[in-house]
């Protein structure tokens, strides 16, 4: 909180100091006030939230941007929108999207309103916002479907599965759709369609995935400069510098003075001008300043991923460092099998070098094969053993039926009577080549 305001009606004023400010700028031309708040923190974290309203199209831009001085101590990507959206929708100050209203509660859907649902997925409905649709298991939903609603709040419409009854429904309507936990992103634009994210247990991992998705799609968006708090102060600056050029004129029109007095005049605006550039050039530089400045941000949550160069996609660990060994491993195997000195080899031996290549799943394999070597039904051991390797065993009639952490995708049918004596080699190699 800044202390002491005392506002006079005006609606070009400062108040707070370097840490801690908010700046009014009106445009009177455009019917504009743009408004900043800068929040600088002890931790290096400099907030900015902007506020811009154009009161002839009764449009306001909203952004809040987040950056780091060089001593920055802030490595927490989360993000949410800002908490001014809450408010506007409270008062009813938000106009709807269509036929769905701006908030931040999530929308059931239920069997009165899965058409709605299907018209979405299927294509034949669009949206000004991206829709999250988020499906449910069988006895709860795979995140905090309030907090995801709150997070994107003004960007994203959320709606949420009641319960699985209408999996039949979307069965018969859609030819895809989002079930078991899963959560699906419907973007406005078609030509980027929709992504789905696989619930895998870890419900902060997939809450982040989606709101992290959202909150990129919006900063992609292209906004009108006079949307902007640099673009409001650029706007009034050159409105300033026209009116100086056309005082010039009027001045050297209605007055007949000599070539001393119109030298002199000429320099007084000449300084006035320059002093405008000055500020006008400064704007200019802060913004390219602040383009590199999201860059470097950029950069910096992208090094924050589990696997450094690449982006993760919707699939999650199974277990804790499971996708960094399984990528190394293939790194290894292809880096075999190309010619020494080359800049494929170079480039994979130098990312392999640069990881620490634990050979977990080599681990793995060589412990199952161990296990399936003389095997001749499920033992007591042996199915403890499997389990602790992250399989869920279950029978089915004449054969045993192995799930991975429980991920139906895979699942691997043992037979409870071996047909012959390679059936624990075979089996041994059905599970390694799908799971490891």
């Amino acid at each position: 909180i800044i202390p002491d305001i005392q506002w006079n009606g005006e609606y070009t004023v400062r108040y707070g100091n370097e840490h801690l400010w908010l700046e009014f700028k009106e445009n009177k031309k455009d019917n504009t006030i743009a408004v900043r708040y800068e929040k600088c923190e002890d931790t290096g974290v400099i907030w900015d939230t902007d506020y811009v309203m154009n009161f002839d199209t009764m449009k306001m831009a909203i952004r809040l941007d987040r950056s780091y001085t060089p001593e920055a101590l802030e490595t927490n990507s989360a993000f949410s929108t800002p908490h001014f959206i809450t408010l506007l929708i409270q008062k009813g100050f938000l106009k709807d999207d269509h036929d769905l209203p701006v908030n931040r509660e999530p929308f059931m859907i239920n069997e009165k309103n899965v058409v709605f649902l299907s018209e979405i997925i299927n294509g034949d409905k669009k949206y000004r916002l991206p829709i999250i649709y988020v499906s449910c298991t069988y006895n709860h939903w795979p995140v905090d479907i309030g907090l995801l609603a709150s997070k994107v709040k003004g960007v994203a419409h959320v709606l949420v599965q009641e319960d699985k009854i209408t999996d039949r429904w979307l069965m018969d309507l859609c030819e895809e759709y989002e079930y078991n936990g899963a959560i699906g992103i419907y973007y406005p634009n078609p030509s980027i369609g929709h992504q789905r994210f696989l619930f895998h247990g870890n419900s902060k991992s997939l809450m982040d995935k989606v709101v992290r998705q959202v909150i990129l799609y919006s900063n992609r968006q292209l906004l009108d400069q006079k949307y902007t708090w640099l673009g409001v102060n650029a706007a009034l600056l050159e409105e300033q510098l026209s009116l100086k050029s056309s005082e010039i004129i009027k001045e050297i029109e209605s007055h007949k003075r000599s070539e001393d007095d119109y030298l002199k005049l000429m320099q007084i605006y000449e300084e006035d001008l320059q002093k405008l550039q000055k500020q006008m050039n400064a704007i200019k530089n802060r913004n390219e300043a602040l383009e590199a400045e999201n860059q470097g941000l950029k950069n910096k949550l992208d090094s924050i991923d589990t696997i450094p160069v690449l982006n993760m996609g919707a699939e999650e660990d199974l277990y804790p460092g499971e996708i960094k060994d399984i990528l190394l491993s293939v790194l290894t195997d292809a880096l075999s099998n190309l010619p020494d000195k080359t800049r494929r080899a170079d480039i994979v031996k130098d990312i392999i070098e640069e990881n620490e290549y634990l050979e977990l799943s080599q681990e793995k394999a060589d412990r199952i094969k161990k296990l399936l070597k003389n095997y001749d039904g499920m033992s007591g051991k042996l199915r403890q053993e499997l389990k602790d390797l992250g399989f869920e065993i279950t029978e089915d009639g004449k054969h045993y039926k192995l799930t991975y952490y429980n991920d139906e995708r895979y699942t691997i049918i043992f037979g409870k009577t071996p047909s012959d004596f390679r059936s624990g080699k075979n089996n041994a190699q059905t599970v390694i080549k799908m799971v490891l």
